[in-house]
């Protein structure tokens, strides 16, 4: 089929699919020129509608070239004034513009989206919310302005939003993020479906490409797509007062109306446990909850790699000292919090009271760097080695557990096939020697051994009941309410 279609149906799809989009252009093009805001929040002019009304029908005729010959509407999209976002989930694809062009709905959008040749003439029509990634205030900006459209009692387009921040495969719904929910007015949930024997359509940061993904749709004789509007959501008093409790409720009837589990972590913590480094992270890490209480704690993406460095230059200089929770919080400059309370448990060996600061620092190392195990490796040599440059087999356990974000892992095999001289200590030389000869060193020396029941080690390779990474979700309500596991007991 594919290569029939390849030959017949999918040039002609493609040239008329741009035709559409290239004609749509001068419209939109006049439509938006000398208009400014206090123009938008006016009603539209006569001739504002008619072209409203042709470019809807032009984009409906450019999804009807792709194959999408009718678009399921189920429920009644609210009017600005009774919501004025519209979330969207699950985001799976460039495809879900499809009721961007429907509604005409303001969208959040990268700033240099809108020099793109003709995309970015249509982006610009719709009024969308820019993102610059050069303006490091540019988030804050970004949720102020959100923030001022939809308290304008209608005045201005409804916003529209996909509030998981990236694009899934729409077995479960991820975190969303609170950027929607933070101006504490209604929502009306907007629930996607692709209800098509064979997928084509799923664009996620692993697998097909775009183009790919492009000439496999059009390559289907019909695409199916189901858009459902679901009642306008009403905050409580408490969700307006917390962002996160009502992102999170509202996540939760979406996923109820598609039939979907929740997970608790975001788009980043399936990147750090799919990370394609030496060593893949075990099902029963706490690495992702110690990413989550970065994330928690303020410590911004951005600068991460900046503050690693901060902070194992503190670290080399405490050497082997042990810090409690004071000296931690004067570490990281941070007051004490239950954040910081929660990060410190992790660390804490045996309720000791007290943490290796070094431990800390090689977990941060994993986090900002996921798939460059060396990096983090020599890293953690520097911190643990003796004056020599060498560590010892206990020194190496500390690591890898650390790395790992595990309780117990046993290293003797790996130890051994490093120091090949029998020294009893080895330098980072010599380990990286030995990965560059042996690539999966971790499958072979690590999990191998430790893949039986009682190991509790399992690859993040293995297969994900969600379909984006193991499975970390809570089960149940309670789950979320359990004890933090520590890396070390």
């Amino acid at each position: 089929q594919i290569a029939f279609m390849t030959l017949t149906l999918f040039p002609i799809r493609l040239f008329f699919a741009a035709f559409m989009m290239l004609l749509a252009w001068p419209f939109a093009f006049i439509a938006s020129m000398g208009s400014d805001e206090q123009e938008l929040e006016k009603p539209l002019s006569w001739w504002r509608k008619i072209v409203d009304i042709l470019l809807k029908a032009i984009m409906r005729m450019m999804w009807l070239a792709g194959g999408f010959h009718w678009i399921n509407v189920k429920g009644r999209r609210a009017l600005p004034a009774e919501a004025a976002i519209l979330t969207v989930a699950p985001h799976s694809s460039y495809f879900d513009a499809i009721p961007v062009t429907m509604t005409f709905a303001s969208i959040v959008m990268k700033a240099e989206s809108k020099d793109i040749p003709v995309w970015g003439t249509l982006i610009k029509y719709i009024r969308p919310v820019f993102v610059s990634r050069s303006d490091q205030d540019s988030r804050r900006k970004t949720v102020e302005e959100i923030k001022r459209r939809a308290q304008s009692d209608g005045k201005w387009p409804q916003i529209m939003i996909f509030p998981e921040g990236t694009c899934t495969n729409r077995s479960c719904l991820i975190t969303f993020k609170p950027g929607a929910f933070i101006p504490g007015v209604p929502v009306q949930p907007v629930v996607l479906r692709y209800p098509n024997k064979l997928d084509t359509i799923t664009w996620t940061w692993q697998g097909p490409g775009a183009f790919e993904i492009l000439w496999l749709t059009l390559c289907q004789f019909h695409n199916s797509v189901e858009i459902e509007f679901l009642p306008v959501y009403i905050p409580s008093e408490e969700e307006r007062k917390n962002p996160v409790l009502y992102a999170n409720n509202v996540r939760r009837v979406m996923a109820e109306a598609l039939g979907v589990p929740v997970t608790d972590y975001t788009f980043e913590d399936c990147q750090l446990a799919l990370a394609e480094g030496q060593l893949r992270l075990p099902s029963d890490t706490c690495l992702l909850e110690f990413a989550k209480l970065v994330r928690s704690l303020g410590l911004k993406p951005e600068t991460l790699e900046d503050d690693l460095d901060k902070f194992a230059a503190s670290a080399m200089k405490m050497k082997k000292e042990k810090v409690d929770l004071k000296e931690f919080s004067a570490y990281l400059e941070f007051p004490v919090s239950q954040t910081l309370e929660s990060m410190f448990a992790l660390f804490d060996e045996n309720e000791a009271g007290v943490i290796d600061i070094r431990e800390f620092v090689i977990a941060l190392s994993v986090v900002c760097k996921p798939s460059k195990t060396l990096e983090t490796i020599q890293l953690a040599f520097q911190l643990y080695q003796s004056q020599g440059g060498t560590v010892t087999e206990e020194d190496l356990a500390h690591i890898l557990k650390t790395a790992m974000g595990v309780s117990q892992i046993d290293v003797t095999h790996l130890f051994r096939a490093v120091d090949e001289e029998k020294k009893g200590k080895i330098t980072y030389d010599d380990f990286y020697t030995f990965a560059v000869l042996h690539p999966h060193f971790a499958e072979e020396y690590l999990y191998a051994d430790q893949m039986g029941a009682e190991s509790g080690l399992k690859t993040s390779s293995l297969s994900a009941p969600n379909g984006i990474c193991t499975d970390f979700s809570p089960d149940s309500a309670g789950d979320r309410r359990r004890p933090l596991q520590k890396k070390l007991n």
